[in-house]
């Protein structure tokens, strides 16, 4: 479980943000955006950390906790395969938690962001290396954007059965690569990917 040092260590609203998705190939980046207006009640801070060192069903437990707490208010953002290809992952991403954070109620007096590249935004940033293992906030937006995203590709799943997105998410498994090859690129996919072009035309190992 993170700390909530780095929340209150500042005074006012401050927001955690994390994104999920930079590295698959296809479908939308999708970030959040997380802030708790008082501090989180212990019950809900156990279910709190890293969404990757999360189990699918312990993620679920702490995204229905998350919706259920009156104290948290939450912004969800997104940038499209469109967006990816025009602008590359990095600048997507960054949107996207733009586009989360302005999503909240009103905005925060400070962003804690997960990683090194601070987004576009009108309130002050502080960028976090490894921040959804060192604040709540942070850890619950990672939360957040996971499960919106992988419900998300799940759905895209229903209608692109071939690419197993239910269970990869658009990340490069085997048999995602193996369905690239056999059945190219769906609308979905992040063209400008090297690794789509290539195993679409054929081309990849």
């Amino acid at each position: 479980m993170p700390h909530y040092r780095l929340e209150s260590q500042h005074g006012g609203r401050v927001a955690g943000v994390d994104e999920a998705g930079r590295g698959p190939l296809a479908g939308p980046v999708v970030a959040a955006c997380v802030l708790f207006r008082t501090r989180v009640p212990r019950r809900l801070a156990v279910l709190l950390d890293d969404s990757k060192k999360l189990s699918p069903a312990e993620r679920e437990l702490a995204f229905a906790a998350l919706h259920a707490c009156i104290d948290a208010e939450i912004g969800v953002g997104a940038a499209s395969v469109a967006e990816i290809d025009r602008l590359n992952i990095l600048r997507a991403s960054l949107l996207a938690m733009a586009r989360a954070v302005s999503r909240l109620k009103s905005p925060p007096d400070l962003a804690l962001v997960d990683g090194n590249q601070p987004p576009p935004l009108t309130c002050a940033v502080r960028c976090v290396i490894g921040g959804d293992a060192t604040s709540l906030s942070i850890a619950a937006a990672s939360i957040v954007a996971k499960v919106v995203r992988d419900r998300a590709m799940a759905r895209l799943a229903a209608r692109f059965p071939a690419y197993g997105w239910e269970r990869n998410a658009g990340y490069a498994t085997d048999a995602h690569r193996a369905a690239l090859r056999t059945c190219g690129a769906t609308p979905h996919h992040r063209a400008d990917f090297g690794t789509v072009r290539q195993l679409a035309l054929g081309l990849g190992l």
